[in-house]
């Protein structure tokens, strides 16, 4: 069996266990569950396993940052290493259960062009170049360094033109091939071409009106940036949609064959049921819509993707064909990883160290930052002392939220924690009040009196609410410690955090005029009654009238505790966010860009009782900032994982300098981040290449401790534009132009700062964007210490899509109807700490060509 010989080419082993394949055999290997085959000893196999900031879905695992704080690191190599860490417990999961997939799907390089997109937390940056070297770092991390076998087998999602959740099956990206080729297919180049990815996931949208699934000429052009094997999977349930939702196809044998002859290769679909997928495809063979040399050549990417791993090198591999012992030259050098790799003490610092990398002081102008040893602390908010996590995260071994994170760096001082939840008893219209189990198994209006009148149910009765914003409100339970739920019939109070697909934990109130309250029931839609007789509460009206009205009393004020809290207080931590699985993620968008009058109250109570307080947004996205835009000291922090407190800590402390830079702008009104349906960011002036206004805090800004000038740049007096071409040169990449930028600490503290070049836009033919980020290093300096530092970039960076252009043995698609050119004349090279704030510049001479 040839396939198992390490000694051939993987495109060697995959033709000779293809060849040995029978055609029934062929077509099983084109679903996501693929069957054993015992006489070839070939274990049942699975594409896809999911592994966005760390392993997730499989148990505990290290949880690292969500991507749009790595991202904040500006830190390639550290992201590297974080994919590597995923990766190894990848690798343990499957040494514990053979069907976890080694096809990890990630890292989604998406870009993030407008923050309303509900799944922004999951991309790196507005910057496509950024994104895409981001990107290709953390895949380079899940594939691993070795030069044969693969750790993982990233695919990069989604393909293409992906970033709004509201009907993102149906919507249709529209985008000129400007926008194609220089803002979306470069973010998906440099993992590709660096064969840092194999694989990629197509998306759900469509693209200039055809279902992404089935647009042949985009996946022949990624395919055609590298000589390794793609193998391409559906997005979950996408082939079906594009007969039942895009209306693209008649029926699942023509998707099947326009699916499969558009170049994809692997169906996800109907979970681990394989038998449409393969009625499908058999169908379309029998009508001669799909040949077998079709079908082989996807069959043969799937094949080249499975030994990439190691999979059929005859050592620690597990299930049917085994050959068990240990490594051998040759062989797998991962089959090692064991399930004592998880949760390693070296995963537990890479946490932190991410965790404190990605945080970004946003704002310090009452020089409250560093704290100086504080000996009374106050954390308020709903985000005090939590951890929360998204849909892509793991469970993490344990968490460690921001009271606690101060905890732990100054044991003297006392810290207070409010969240700002009002504790508040239920009563129904029968007069009884709503009481819950120790175990939260049952919630019924069954007591006489509760807990204010200081007699009958006690804790039983009490539950914290919090506002979430927008009228989103989660109910906690002082009786069970969980979280009132509509996804049990009954209802319970038994779910330690919300989550879920659809999620049961959240509730919107109507208040009636006489001040009784009505839930509604967000994940069903249906308001909460109380049933007769025995006060069950059910999720299960229909209308308002429905409804139960709860007289409700407020036992405890949390404006009261926040407010109280504060003025105890040397300095206040107020800690507000986004619940990730509440108002934007996967299936949903945000509704708005503000800050929600909920948080903002909580920050105006912290700072009139108290003027040493600091704004702590934990999000999974930019915020506009509105009222709470007064706030002299704002910090910023994705949901960090794990170790987000000890993170944080660590730069309020002032422990580790700050060295978190947004990667993403956050706007200073809503109006700068255009339409979210419109892809055509150059033509609504969106994103920081094209906006006009300065944003509220514009991409690569944050702040140091301390106060770095910049006194000059040069750079190379001369350039030649490049011949045109369709390829886009990665950021990071060496090149012919020079860049040197002086700049100085004159402060008396070190400083982390992350030196930024933006080609600013000259007066061509073709307009080229208003700045364009080329060049970043990052530079420690010294109290007093000045230095010249050196940066380069290709001039090829420089081009804009010409579509007047066409090049000689181009492909005669609409995809390349045009190239990339560099246009002569003179450009203008600017340097700073952010987009928004470049000081000093000087002036690139670029000739033309020949």
């Amino acid at each position: 069996m040839n396939f198992r010989r390490t000694d051939l080419t993987v495109s060697e082993r995959a033709a000779d266990l293809l060849a040995q394949l029978t055609p029934d055999e062929r077509v099983a290997m084109l679903h996501q569950a693929m069957p054993a085959i015992e006489r070839l000893g070939i274990a049942e196999s699975r594409t896809g396993a999911e592994a966005l900031h760390g392993v997730a879905w499989l148990g505990t695992g290290t949880v690292f940052p969500q991507p749009v704080g790595l991202a904040a690191t500006w830190d390639p190599e550290l992201i590297e290493a974080i994919g590597d860490v995923a990766s190894t417990e990848l690798r343990a999961k499957r040494a514990e259960n053979p069907l976890v997939s080694l096809n990890a799907w990630a890292p989604v390089v998406n870009t993030l062009r407008h923050p309303l997109w509900g799944r922004n937390e999951e991309g790196y940056s507005e910057d496509p170049h950024l994104t895409g070297q981001l990107g290709c770092a953390y895949a380079q991390g899940l594939r691993g360094r070795h030069e044969r076998v693969w750790k993982t087998v990233p695919a990069l999602k989604h393909f293409l033109a992906y970033s709004n959740e509201t009907d993102r099956s149906a919507t249709s990206s529209e985008m000129s091939l400007r926008t194609l080729h220089e803002e979306e297919l470069a973010a998906f180049r440099p993992a590709i071409e660096r064969q840092a990815a194999g694989s990629m996931m197509l998306a759900y949208n469509r693209v200039n009106g055809t279902p992404a699934h089935t647009q042949p000429e985009l996946v022949a052009e990624a395919r055609s940036w590298t000589d390794g094997s793609i193998a391409i999977v559906s997005d979950a349930g996408a082939p079906t949609f594009t007969v039942t939702i895009q209306g693209a196809q008649p029926d699942g044998a023509h998707a099947a064959a326009a699916l499969v002859t558009s170049g994809m290769d692997s169906f996800t679909d109907n979970d681990a049921d394989a038998k449409p997928t393969i009625a499908n495809v058999q169908s379309a063979l029998d009508q001669g819509l799909l040949t077998w040399d079709d079908v082989d050549r996807a069959v043969t990417r799937i094949l080249e993707m499975r030994i990439r791993t190691g999979e059929f090198d005859g050592d620690g591999f597990h299930g049917a064909g085994s050959h068990g012992g240990g490594a051998h030259e040759g062989g797998d050098p991962y089959a090692g990883i064991g399930v004592d790799a998880i949760d390693a003490p070296s995963s537990r610092a890479l946490a932190r160290e991410a965790a404190g990398r990605s945080v970004v002081v946003l704002r310090n102008d009452a020089g409250v930052l560093p704290l100086q040893e504080p000996t009374r602390l106050a954390v308020v908010g709903p985000l005090a002392d939590a951890v929360l996590t998204d849909w892509y995260s793991g469970t993490p071994p344990y968490v460690v939220g921001i009271a606690s994170g101060l905890r732990g760096r100054y044991p003297s001082a006392s810290v207070a924690v409010e969240t700002g939840a009002d504790t508040v008893t239920l009563r129904a219209a029968s007069g009884l009040h709503v009481v819950v189990s120790d175990d939260g198994g049952q919630v019924a209006a069954v007591a006489a009196s509760g807990s204010a009148s200081g007699s009958g149910s006690g804790e039983a009765s009490l539950f914290d609410v919090t506002d979430w914003g927008d009228g989103l409100l989660t109910l906690r339970s002082h009786a069970s410690g969980g979280l009132l739920t509509g996804g049990a019939w009954p209802m319970r109070a038994d779910a330690e955090r919300v989550g879920g697909w659809v999620v049961q934990e959240s509730f919107r109130r109507h208040e009636h005029a006489d001040g009784t309250w009505s839930l509604l029931h967000l994940g069903s839609g249906r308001w909460v009654r109380a049933s007769r007789d025995v006060g069950l509460l059910l999720a299960e009206g229909v209308t308002l009238d429905d409804a139960e009205r709860f007289s409700v009393e407020v036992v405890r004020s949390g404006a009261e505790a926040v407010a109280a809290a504060a003025a105890s207080a040397d300095v206040v931590i107020v800690a507000v966010g986004n619940d990730p699985h509440l108002a934007g993620r996967e299936a949903a968008d945000r509704p708005h860009l503000m800050l929600p009058d909920a948080f903002t109250r909580i920050w105006r109570l912290a700072h009139g009782a108290n003027p040493q307080t600091v704004l702590t947004i934990v999000s999974s996205y930019p915020y506009v900032l509105g009222e709470a835009d007064a706030a002299a000291s704002v910090v910023w922090s994705s949901h960090g994982g794990q170790e987000l407190g000890s993170g944080i800590a660590d730069v309020l402390s002032g422990d580790r300098e700050p060295t978190g830079r947004l990667a993403q702008s956050w706007p200073s009104d809503p109006a700068q981040a255009g339409d979210l349906f419109d892809y055509d960011t150059l033509r609504q002036q969106a994103t920081y290449r094209h906006q006009p206004k300065p944003y509220a805090f514009a991409f690569g800004h944050g702040l140091t401790y301390s106060r770095v000038s910049y006194s000059a740049v040069t750079a190379t007096a001369e350039a030649v534009a490049p011949e045109p071409t369709h390829r886009h040169p990665a950021l990071g990449e060496d090149g012919d132009v020079h860049v040197t930028v002086t700049v100085t600490n004159e402060g008396g503290r070190p400083a982390e700062e992350l030196v930024q070049v933006y080609a600013l836009a000259p007066s061509l033919p073709l307009p080229a964007p208003r700045r364009l980020l080329v060049a970043y290093r990052r530079v420690r300096l010294e109290p007093g210490e000045s230095r010249e530092v050196e940066l380069t970039f290709d001039v090829a960076r420089l081009a804009v899509w010409d579509e007047s252009l066409r090049l000689d043995g181009a492909v005669d698609d609409w995809v390349h109807e045009g190239a990339l050119r560099v246009q002569p004349g003179t450009y203008v090279l600017a340097a700073g700490p952010s987009a928004d704030d470049l000081p000093v510049s000087a002036e690139l001479q670029v000739s033309a060509g020949g």
